[in-house]
C-alpha cells in the first residue's frame, strides 16, 4: 500500500498582531466587512463554547473592542446602550476554528502544487477558521508575505502561525523538500528558520532519529516547536526524541507494522491498520507516552476520506470554487479511485474506520487532539471546507458535537500555546466567533451555513468571501 502514501504526497513569527479595524483595511478588502462596531451583541444564539461543555440554548455574547466582554443567558443579558444588536435566533455560535494543518497551497495527484495567496486565506476565514498553522510549506517566504499582508490590513484572512519548508531525511527531497543528511545540517536549518520567523518546523517521512534529535534540540533552543508527518520514526520514538506534536493520526504511525525497521519507512499498509487492536497494549502504550509528555496530535481525516472510493459527497460549492482545469482533474481522479482496480491506491473503508477510532481513543485517553484540512490528496478537499467536513467525520467517529468543536477550536489553541488568547467563547478572550445558520447538533451538515465570521471583533461576510474566489482555487 505504499502507493497510498505516494498518492497523498504527490497530491500532499508566532502571531501577536491585532486584527485590522475596517477603517485601516484597503478598499478592496473592506468590502468583506459586514459588522463594524465597538460594541456588538449577538443575541438568542445556541452556543457551543469550545470547552467540551454541553451546548447552551438562548445565549447572548457581547463583544467590546475586539474581545468577548460577556457571555450568558439572553434573559440575564444587560446590553450596553448604543451596541449593535444582532438577533440571531435560529443560529449557532462556535469559537473560531484553529486549523493546525492548513496549507496555503493546493495540489492534486495530477495537479501541480500552486500557492494560493488570495483564495486560501479567504476560504479559511469564510469557513470559520480564524487561526491556521501552515504545517509545512512549498513556499514559506510567500506564506510570510501573506501573513504580513493580513496583519497589515492589505488583505483578509486568518491569524497565521508560520512553519518553514518541509524537512526530510536522506533521499527524501520529493522534489520540493529540504533534505538533511547530518545532524549539523538539521541544526543549521532549525536555527535559520527560527531567525526567519517560523514558530514551528515540520519534518517528513524519511527523517532519521539522529537528524531529528539534533533538529528538535536546536529548535527548542530558539523557542520553535517541531511536528511531523512521520513514517521512518514511530510515535513513541518521536516522544522520546522530544517532538512537540505529530500529524495525521494513525496514518503516519508505522510503529505497528511488524516489518518496520529502524529509521526506515515501510510505506503505508491498510492491512496493518485494519487488524490493529485499539485496546491492545501497543496502541495504549503510544497513547500513554504521548499524554504523559503532552505531545499533541493533529487529525486530518477529511483528506483521508478524499482518498476513498465515492467519498466525500460531491459538493457543488467545491466544484464552483475550483479553477475549471483543476476541477476536471479532480473529477477524473475521483472516477479513478472508484474503479475496482484502484484498491491498491486508496484508503479502505475498514482502514478509515480504524483511523477514526484511533483519534477517538487518543482523545478519550486524555490526549490533546487538534485538527486541520491538509488540502492535497487527489484534490477537491479545499481550504476551510475540509475543516468543516472534519466536524462531521468526528461525529461519525463517535465524538459528541461539543467534543468535536473542542478539537476544532480549543485544543488547537492549546497546542499552539495560545489558549489564553483564543480558542473558546470566554469572557476576556479575543472575539473569534463563527455564526452558523441552523443547528449543527441536530443537523451536522449545517456547519456549512456560515453567515458571519468574527476575527477579533471584526465581522466578515462569509458568503461574499466564498463568492469572491469562485473558479480560483488551483490558480491563485
Amino acid at each position: 500500500m505504499s502507493n497510498v502514501r505516494t498518492l497523498f504526497l504527490l497530491a500532499c513569527w508566532p502571531t501577536a498582531a491585532v486584527a485590522q479595524a475596517p477603517s485601516t483595511l484597503l478598499q478592496a478588502e473592506r468590502q468583506f466587512v459586514a459588522v463594524d462596531a465597538a460594541v456588538i451583541a449577538l443575541t438568542h444564539v445556541a452556543l457551543i463554547d469550545g470547552q467540551g461543555t454541553a451546548p447552551k440554548p438562548d445565549q447572548t455574547i457581547i463583544i467590546r473592542d475586539g474581545r468577548i466582554g460577556w457571555v450568558g443567558s439572553a434573559a440575564s443579558a444587560q446590553i450596553p446602550e448604543g451596541a449593535k444588536v444582532l438577533d440571531l435566533a435560529g443560529h449557532t455560535v462556535i469559537p473560531g476554528m484553529v486549523g493546525l494543518h492548513d496549507h496555503t497551497f493546493y495540489g492534486g495527484a495530477q495537479w501541480p502544487y500552486v500557492h494560493l495567496p488570495v483564495s486560501a486565506p479567504r476560504l479559511y476565514l469564510a469557513s470559520g477558521v480564524t487561526t491556521i498553522r501552515t504545517t509545512g510549506s512549498t513556499a514559506p517566504y510567500q506564506d510570510i508575505i501573506v501573513k504580513h499582508s493580513i496583519d497589515n490590513g492589505q488583505t483578509v484572512g486568518p491569524r497565521m502561525y508560520i512553519t518553514g519548508p518541509y524537512i526530510n531525511g536522506p533521499g527524501g527531497n520529493h522534489g520540493m523538500m529540504h533534505e538533511v543528511t547530518t545532524p549539523e545540517a538539521a541544526r543549521r536549518i532549525a536555527a535559520y528558520w527560527a531567525a526567519e520567523g517560523a514558530s514551528w518546523l515540520k519534518v517528513y517521512n524519511m527523517m532519521t532519529r539522529e537528524e531529528l534529535s539534533a533538529l528538535v534540540e536546536e529548535s527548542h533552543k530558539h523557542g520553535v516547536k517541531v511536528t511531523g508527518h512521520l513514517c521512518s520514526i514511530g510515535y513513541r520514538e518521536a516522544v522520546a526524541l522530544g517532538m512537540d506534536a505529530v500529524e495525521h493520526g494513525l496514518y503516519a504511525n508505522q510503529e505497528y507494522d511488524p516489518d518496520k525497521k529502524p529509521d526506515q519507512c515501510p510505506g503505508v499498509k491498510m492491512s496493518v491498520f485494519e487488524s490493529l487492536d485499539m485496546n491492545g497494549e501497543a496502541v495504549q502504550s503510544t497513547f500513554r507516552d504521548m499524554v504523559s509528555h503532552h505531545v499533541g496530535m493533529t487529525s486530518t481525516v477529511a483528506i483521508f476520506e478524499g482518498l476513498m472510493a465515492d467519498r466525500p459527497p460531491l459538493e457543488q460549492r467545491t466544484l464552483d470554487a475550483l479553477f475549471p482545469p483543476a476541477r476536471e482533474v479532480y473529477l477524473q481522479a475521483r472516477a479513478m479511485l472508484a474503479k475496482p482496480e484502484a484498491t491498491s491506491v486508496r484508503v479502505s473503508e475498514a482502514g478509515f474506520k480504524k483511523m477514526l477510532a484511533y483519534e477517538l481513543g487518543f482523545f478519550r485517553a486524555g490526549g490533546l487532539l487538534g485538527a486541520g484540512v491538509d488540502p492535497t490528496g487527489i484534490g477537491g478537499v479545499l481550504a476551510g471546507f475540509g475543516d468543516q467536513r472534519n466536524y462531521e467525520l468526528f461525529l461519525e467517529a463517535g465524538f459528541t458535537p461539543a467534543e468535536a468543536i473542542q478539537v476544532l477550536s480549543a485544543n488547537g489553541a492549546k497546542i499552539l500555546g495560545a489558549f489564553d488568547r483564543f480558542g473558546s467563547v470566554s469572557a476576556g478572550k479575543l472575539a473569534d466567533l463563527v455564526v452558523i445558520r441552523g443547528d449543527i447538533v441536530g443537523h451536522p451538515a449545517d456547519i456549512r451555513n456560515v453567515t458571519l465570521v468574527f476575527r477579533e471583533g471584526v465581522g466578515y461576510d462569509s458568503p461574499k468571501l466564498i463568492e469572491s474566489v469562485r473558479g480560483m482555487v488551483g490558480l491563485r
